[in-house]
């Protein structure tokens, strides 16, 4: 969303609260949380926290999507809270600290393994064979990273509809499913001959995905259970893989 579309959305916010919150006294954030889970009801209202914009609150719905409502709990609005002073998008910053998981839990058998180097750091990636971010992640930012155990989790989505066929091609490869992964994002070559009719776990990843918030590819997750969507920079998977690192 660009900047000025964010700021509508926190103007048209204000506009709202200043409205309902002149008529009555703020309720506390259990009792917004109570006439929100009523109101949406089958949508589960995790938790109801102030934010720094008077008479907003943030709402967290299962347990990831953060939306707004006012002190009443008659509204709510889908957009970023921008923080002018240091252009920054409160939205996605509180939505970076909520995607978090415990990597000792992800069933790392279902995901295609590559050892580079003595692979003693690690790294989870929900990759799409189809998605154009998918493979700058690969060609660029994880180019040259090596002394790390990556583990791909095939994670086609529905707006690619060829995904499902290559990720079944690629996890059904004779032989090797790491050279038949590497081939198609170095390459752009599927295995020959293609076959589909292997059991696969690209279902249980999908479901695993949907649970842990992912909602889009790539996306990366280190061992200290951060989960950081889009093809981030080279140096800051370095980072973030040291960081992880050191913090075993």
């Amino acid at each position: 969303m660009a900047l000025f579309s964010r700021l509508l959305v926190v103007a048209s916010l204000v506009a709202i609260t200043a409205c309902s919150a002149s008529a009555d006294t703020a309720p506390n954030a259990s009792q917004i949380k109570a006439k929100l889970q009523k109101k949406m009801a089958g949508r589960d209202i995790t938790a109801v926290n102030t934010t720094p914009m008077k008479g907003v609150y943030e709402v967290i719905v299962g347990g990831h999507q953060i939306i707004y409502t006012d002190a009443k709990a008659d509204y709510v609005l889908v957009g970023d809270m921008v923080d002018l002073s240091n252009h920054q998008s409160l939205t996605e910053q509180r939505t970076n600290e909520l995607l978090k998981t415990d990597f000792k839990l992800l069933p790392l058998d279902k995901a295609i393994k590559e050892v580079r180097g003595d692979g003693s750091r690690q790294l989870a990636v929900f990759s799409d064979p189809d998605c154009p971010y998918c493979h700058r992640l690969e060609n660029d930012s994880l180019k040259g990273v090596t002394n790390v155990t990556i583990y791909t989790f095939l994670f086609p989505l529905n707006i690619h509809p060829d995904a499902m066929r290559k990720s079944q091609a690629i996890w059904c490869a004779s032989g090797n499913d790491v050279a038949a992964w590497r081939n198609w994002m170095d390459n752009k070559k599927l295995p020959d001959p293609i076959k589909t009719d292997c059991t696969t776990p690209i279902t249980e990843n999908l479901a695993l995905g949907e649970k842990m918030g992912i909602t889009g590819t790539p996306a990366l997750v280190f061992t200290t259970g951060q989960i950081v969507p889009g093809a981030i920079p080279k140096e800051q998977i370095e980072k973030l893989l040291t960081a992880a690192a050191a913090a075993k």
